[in-house]
């Protein structure tokens, strides 16, 4: 709680403090890459009968996702408290990725919790990772993913909490963190609302973007939570079923509980325990969710649904083949979900879509599934 309270505080001065605020946006801008465009997604938009799509294109920053909105304000915030060393939890990897590359910028020593599932699914971070000086740290414990390497991070920071800052890849976790982490990314939806209207002159009709802990969905969503008319849907991973331990639904089949130090909703037995989650995508496989996405879904001002993994696949290949834009898998639920839900709207409809990330480092994950699905020969869609 010490920790906690320190980093309340902390956090509590820097967003009132110009210069903070001004560095922040400099890095976001001169190094991150700031801001991402818009992309009216035409081929995409015509196959979808009409609808009007655009892409927030978070995969075009520096590290290839929306991390590093949050790592380089965090890593200012650890800077400012005096903290040389820097500890995170992956699951991706693309948060331990900007959590070493902030940690490179800024002088700092850098450890990254990885799941030992993850670590071999998605080795091309791995590799990343320890080319820009972090010691990646394998977690063998539980399902050897998410909620064990976040589990492990904690239990190293609260025995090293005086020099480490715990750099929390997403809205999950204690207070303040949910808080601080929404407050980085939001500035996805601050250039959004700018940009959508400018280009439609008017709100976008469907912010669509994918649901794992919560953070970039979040920080798209928090500019728009006050006009109504705006539809909010996350998309979570419904991996291969909606059975327990096959998917990572936690809005659609979870329950409340208390899970590394938040009250959120959480998957979970009769008892209490922690399910095991499944999913194609390592960055939404995680049995919580983001206390304020919670929030939302309780106050029902948004929606939230599962895509599997199959037709997140397809989606993947359909982006790709239309548009020239390989997408992860975690935003390719979202872009799943947008095939379904097109042609129950209107024709001339507005959607704004969170494309949180690029697919580099799903291209084996892809590949290999994609051969599976072919009796061990290459797909002639590959």
């Amino acid at each position: 709680m010490a920790a906690l309270h320190e980093l309340e505080r902390a956090y509590a001065k820097a967003r009132r403090d110009p210069a903070f605020q001004r560095e922040l946006r400099e890095l976001l801008t001169q190094y991150a890459g700031r801001p991402t465009p818009l992309y009216y997604a035409k081929r995409l938009s015509q196959a979808l009968g009409g609808r009007r799509i655009y892409l927030k294109r978070e995969d075009l920053l520096h590290t290839g996702a929306h991390k590093i909105n949050n790592t380089l304000g965090q890593g200012l915030l650890a800077r400012r408290m005096g903290k040389h060393r820097i500890i995170a939890e992956t699951g991706a990897g693309q948060h331990g990725v900007a959590t070493a590359t902030v940690a490179a910028l800024l002088g700092f020593e850098c450890e990254v919790f990885m799941g030992e599932e993850d670590m071999q699914r998605q080795a091309l971070n791995v590799v990343r990772m320890r080319l820009l000086g972090a010691r990646v740290t394998p977690v063998t414990g539980g399902t050897k993913t998410l909620k064990d390497a976040t589990s492990e991070a904690i239990r190293n920071w609260v025995t090293t909490v005086r020099t480490t800052h715990y750099c929390i890849g997403s809205v999950v976790g204690p207070h303040p963190y949910p808080m601080l982490v929404r407050d980085f990314q939001s500035v996805i939806g601050r250039e959004a609302r700018q940009q959508i209207l400018k280009a439609e002159h008017r709100l976008p009709d469907v912010l669509l973007a994918c649901v794992g802990g919560g953070s970039n969905a979040i920080g798209l969503f928090h500019a728009f939570r006050d006009d109504r008319r705006v539809r909010l849907i996350g998309v979570e991973a419904g991996g291969t079923s909606l059975t327990p331990g096959h998917h990572a639904a936690t809005l659609v089949k979870g329950r409340p509980g208390v899970l590394h130090g938040a009250k959120s909703l959480l998957l979970q037995d009769r008892v209490g325990q922690v399910l095991a989650t499944e999913s194609i995508s390592a960055g939404l496989d995680y049995p919580g969710v983001g206390p304020e996405h919670a929030y939302y879904q309780l106050t029902k001002r948004a929606e939230y649904v599962a895509v599997d993994d199959t037709r997140a696949l397809r989606a993947a290949q359909q982006l790709a083949r239309l548009e020239g834009i390989l997408p992860a898998l975690e935003p390719s639920h979202a872009l799943a979900y947008l095939a379904r839900l097109a042609p129950r709207l209107r024709r001339h409809a507005v959607v704004v879509l969170g494309l949180s990330g690029r697919g580099d480092k799903d291209v084996q994950t892809m590949a290999q599934r994609l051969m599976s699905t072919s009796n061990g020969t290459p797909a002639r869609h590959i």
